[in-house]
């Protein structure tokens, strides 16, 4: 197949980005890496060239004229009501709402539903730019005090205070170097349990790798320096610790992970005793454990122990050796993916084919009912406490705005509970579910989402988006930016890669490690299906995917630049030779390997994007996208893999970076910042794809 190459017209003038003399030995081997001075992300010299490389960046998206009105029909689309599932605690609800526009989304509490919604916390009025953003949130068992997370300019690192919820008020406490971490308060609301890292050095705050964290119970009103250390490893610097408090107050349950890998161990704390011991419960990194609830010393879980799909089992810390387990709901043909204890019963969710399913079971197992849907979507919540007889939950399609529901665990019925009303007419839309078949056999499913009557005569632009890592399943979510797509012509594609947890943990491991390159063989099956069946052809294909997705754009360009006419990698790991010595990025070996590996060095370097960009090639046209507060990849990632593209490039397609400032990861970006940021995608994509159609993107 004749590659796609961008005509040819009047050339890029890029930034020159030096080269320097860097060569490492992986095992006999000799990789050169003459960007490695893009990883100094605080140098001048890195500042420079990021200043000049988003000049370029932006003068040319400057020049595309859909652009302006792609924004102005992007913020009409945005400027809808968006809630979060409530919640009820100590006699109060509380749920998050944007009105539409604003940065960031507001916390509010009730004591009814039939009461006016009281603001709680408005992190817009914590930063004038809108770019702190809230991490996480608690409320005390008697719904008096709320611990709350707050993350600046996209960083993980939060700082977590305390507020009074009748006043509104601060308290004094203030927590820093808090990352990843649950907050889980005890009984009585004079504290809560948090993770932290020790205090990182200024210089390496935003790079430097993240080990030996530790679990602190805080005491309100005390400063964190008095904070109790209940449970770390000295001996074990890569575990991760997460608490859980019963609700009846008594025990202290500690997952522990070691990296992303699903497989935990779990340790509990009996908190009825003074200066009681830390017991462990399950003492191997062999399975998942996600705790449900407990009836007195019996502990209730979802876990893929012996099931890879998951199940329910009970286990009694008093006999917890794995033969005197109790199974209480078995492994179906469906994913399990979690469950909850309400009305006395087990509300469990799962994913059958990527769309969601909701089960009522009794405390034996006996199946009570299943809960009735909108439609294909995706459900989640189904929080509460066990007496509780009602819950909420939000549906989301990839036509449907996520509305909130009310469930009265009683009957099985929902109802509307918040339902925003969007400026488009979801009818005009068609989703279906196309399984083909990848390299070596395996069946992979995608959702094709369109206008209806879509004319299969390979002229329809097409945006096809993946993950495939990490256990993470795609599954059908609303989003603006994909109906702007849709609205502008354009076909939105998600493939359920392996490495995902579509079909549970045989699923994910198919995709990891030495058997990441199936990831890729399902993706670029997917487009080859997309073209065979005339859905759209390569010179109209644009590929697109954040963080591992990332990798997963950057490794299919560069294996297969021919099947497309654009790439988007997101916030990308691209040097698959180096991302452990950063941040969090050691976690990730559980799904990559490590290049310290012999037999994982030589699997890494063969689809390590920054590795193989081979100089004359021709490259898609391209959009590599990052930003400098990105703690999670770290940006030199993107960095390095654009100057190297650039350099390579040997058609005249475009290869640009998009450095965004004050940003981070993804998470609690501000609403203008991310409009900003999809009108430029959909923008270069409309150039790059030649859609050229500017009546369909005008602002209505």
């Amino acid at each position: 197949m004749a590659q796609v190459c961008a005509p040819a017209g009047v050339p890029i003038a890029y930034p020159v980005t030096k080269k320097v003399d860097q060569q490492d030995n992986y095992h006999g081997t000799t990789i050169a890496d003459p960007y490695r001075w893009l990883e100094d992300d605080n140098s001048a010299e890195t500042k420079e060239w990021v200043d000049a490389q988003n000049k370029v960046t932006q003068a040319y998206l400057g020049q595309i004229p859909e652009r302006e009105n792609i924004r102005q029909r992007l913020t009409k689309l945005w400027n809808y009501e968006r809630f979060s599932v409530p919640y009820k605690e100590g006699g109060r609800y509380f749920y998050t709402r944007n009105d539409g526009l604003q940065p960031q989304s507001v916390l509010y509490t009730m004591k009814t539903l039939g009461d006016t919604p009281r603001v709680l916390l408005d992190p817009n009025t914590l930063a004038a730019d809108g770019t702190v953003a809230l991490a996480g949130a608690a409320v005390s068992p008697d719904g008096k005090l709320l611990a709350y997370g707050t993350a600046a300019s996209g960083s993980d690192w939060n700082e977590w205070k305390v507020r009074d919820i009748e006043t509104g008020k601060d308290l004094t406490d203030h927590l820093k170097w808090v990352k990843f971490s649950a907050t889980a308060w005890t009984k009585d609301g004079k504290g809560f349990f948090y993770s932290r890292y020790d205090e990182p050095k200024e210089a390496t705050r935003l790079t430097g790798v993240n080990y030996f964290q530790k679990l602190y119970y805080h005491k309100v009103g005390t400063p964190q320096s008095a904070d109790t250390l209940v449970y770390d490893r000295p001996d074990q610097k890569e575990w991760g610790f997460r608490a859980e408090v019963t609700d009846d107050g008594k025990y202290l349950l500690i997952t522990a992970t070691k990296g992303t890998a699903p497989k935990y161990r779990v340790f509990y704390k009996d908190l009825s005793q003074a200066d009681s011991k830390v017991v462990a419960l399950v003492d191997e990194f062999e399975a998942s454990y996600d705790f449900i609830d407990n009836d007195g010393p019996v502990m209730y879980f979802v876990t893929d122990k012996n099931a890879p799909r998951k199940r329910i089992v009970a286990i009694d810390v008093r006999k917890p050796e794995a033969a005197n387990w109790k199974q209480i709901v078995p492994e179906a043909k469906e994913t399990l993916m979690g469950g909850s204890l309400l009305n006395n019963q087990l509300v469990t969710e799962y994913l059958a084919d990527a769309r969601s399913m909701v089960k009522v079971f009794d405390l034996k197992g006996k199946a009570v009912r299943e809960i009735a849907l909108p439609g294909i979507g995706s459900a989640s919540g189904f929080n509460g406490k066990r007496k509780d007889n009602e819950t909420f939950y939000s549906f989301t399609g990839f036509t449907n705005p996520t509305t909130i529901y009310r469930l009265d665990l009683k009957n099985g019925k929902s109802t509307v509970f918040r339902q925003p009303k969007v400026d488009f007419d979801p009818s005009q839309y068609e989703t279906r579910q196309q399984f083909y078949t990848s390299r070596d056999g395996t069946k992979v499913p995608m959702f094709i989402v369109s206008k209806k009557g879509l004319k299969m005569d390979g002229s329809n632009p097409t945006y096809l988006y993946g993950y495939g890592g990490f256990n993470i399943s795609l599954t059908p979510a609303f989003s603006p930016a994909n109906l702007a797509w849709m609205e502008m012509g354009g076909v939105y594609v998600v493939a359920n890669l392996r490495g995902g947890g579509e079909y549970g943990e045989q699923w994910h491991v198919a995709g990891t490690k030495l058997q990441k390159q199936n990831v890729f063989d399902d993706f670029i099956g997917a487009a080859e299906w997309l073209i065979a069946n005339k859905v759209t052809s390569p010179a109209k294909l644009a590929i697109g995917g954040g963080s591992n997705g990332g990798l997963l754009v950057g490794a299919a360009m560069t294996q297969r630049p021919e099947l497309f006419g654009a790439a988007i990698p997101q916030v990308g790991v691209m040097d698959m030779l180096r991302f452990h010595k950063f941040t969090i990025g050691w976690a990730w070996t559980s799904d990559y390997g490590s290049a310290d590996n012999a037999d994982e060095f030589k699997a890494l370097v063969k689809y390590s994007p920054l590795h193989n960009l081979k100089a004359g090639s021709c490259y898609p046209a391209t959009m590599v996208t990052t930003a400098d507060h990105d703690d999670r990849v770290v940006p030199a990632h993107s960095f390095k893999f654009a100057a190297a593209a650039q350099a390579a490039q040997g058609g005249a397609a475009p290869i640009l970076i998009r450095i965004d400032t004050k940003a981070g990861h993804g998470a609690g970006k501000p609403t203008a910042k991310v409009i900003e940021e999809v009108a430029d995608r959909w923008g270069f994509l409309a150039r790059a794809l030649k859609m050229n159609e500017p009546a369909q993107v005008a602002a209505k």
